[in-house]
C-alpha cells in the first residue's frame, strides 16, 4: 500500500475516502488515455504514485474533476 494513503491529511484535503477514491480513479483514467503527469521527476514511479503525489502537491483537486465531468456531459449531450 502507498504510505501516503495512510496519512489522514490527504483525506482531509479532498473531503474523505470516497472522494479520494473517485479522484484517483478519474485521474488514472486520464493518464491511461494519454494525459501527462503534472509533477516533475516521475521516473521509477507507478501511475498510482504519480496521482497521489499530484493530489498531495495540490496539482489536481476534486473541483478540477467536477469541472471536467461537466465538460464531458455537455460534450456528450444529445441535442434531442
Amino acid at each position: 500500500m502507498i504510505e501516503e494513503l495512510k496519512d489522514i491529511t490527504i483525506l482531509n484535503k479532498v473531503g474523505g475516502r470516497f472522494k479520494l477514491s473517485a479522484l484517483i480513479q478519474k485521474r488514472m483514467l486520464e493518464m491511461m488515455e494519454g494525459a501527462r503527469p503534472l509533477i516533475e521527476n516521475t521516473e521509477g514511479m507507478t501511475q498510482m504514485e504519480i496521482v497521489i503525489e499530484e493530489i498531495r502537491q495540490g496539482k489536481i483537486t476534486q473541483e478540477d474533476a467536477a469541472v471536467q465531468n461537466t465538460k464531458n456531459e455537455t460534450k456528450n449531450a444529445s441535442p434531442f
